[in-house]
């Protein structure tokens, strides 16, 4: 009975500390072709979202190259690694390692083609949160939610 009560413990504790972002999952009315042809791009992210004003890069606009995002309000900013870009899977990743209350965050793109020019958007992140007084876990995971939320919408307009 002992051994049961750790083990929970453990179980417990464990997925507390890794935090795993809902999947944003979105059906577009357009192909997966016209769709990956602007995720692809995400060299501007300042256009898509409104969280970001400026975008600067070092090293290649692909898998090992790195981009810092500034705020809107020129504040603050993140740095983001691509970890991982394949035009035949329709899959970008990337990792936020710096400027977020988050560590081992990892997200991931996809554009799944769903035939008679439909496609469907799959956007995950999984991070473990840092405690920190400035963002509760909670602000976190809505700010994540609506920034997503706000740049996959933007991405409709443009196929559209």
């Amino acid at each position: 009975m002992k051994k049961i009560a750790i083990l929970c413990t453990v179980i417990i504790s464990t997925l507390n500390i890794l935090q795993a972002q809902t999947p944003l999952v979105t059906e577009i009315e357009s192909s997966a072709d016209e769709v990956w042809e602007q995720i692809r791009k995400m060299d501007n992210i300042d256009e898509l979202s409104s969280f970001v004003s400026k975008v600067q890069w070092k090293g290649p606009k692909n898998v090992g190259g790195e981009r810092v995002c500034t705020s809107a309000d020129g504040k603050g900013y993140f740095k983001e690694k691509i970890t991982g870009f394949n035009d035949e899977t329709r899959t970008y990743s990337y990792q936020v390692i710096e400027g977020v209350p988050a560590k081992n965050m990892n997200n991931t793109i996809k554009v799944v083609d769903l035939g008679y020019n439909k496609s469907m958007l799959v956007w995950t992140s999984n991070f473990e949160f840092i405690e920190n007084p400035n963002m509760t876990n909670e602000q976190f995971n809505t700010f994540l939610k609506t920034a997503r939320a706000e740049m996959v919408e933007n991405i409709i307009k443009l196929v559209k």
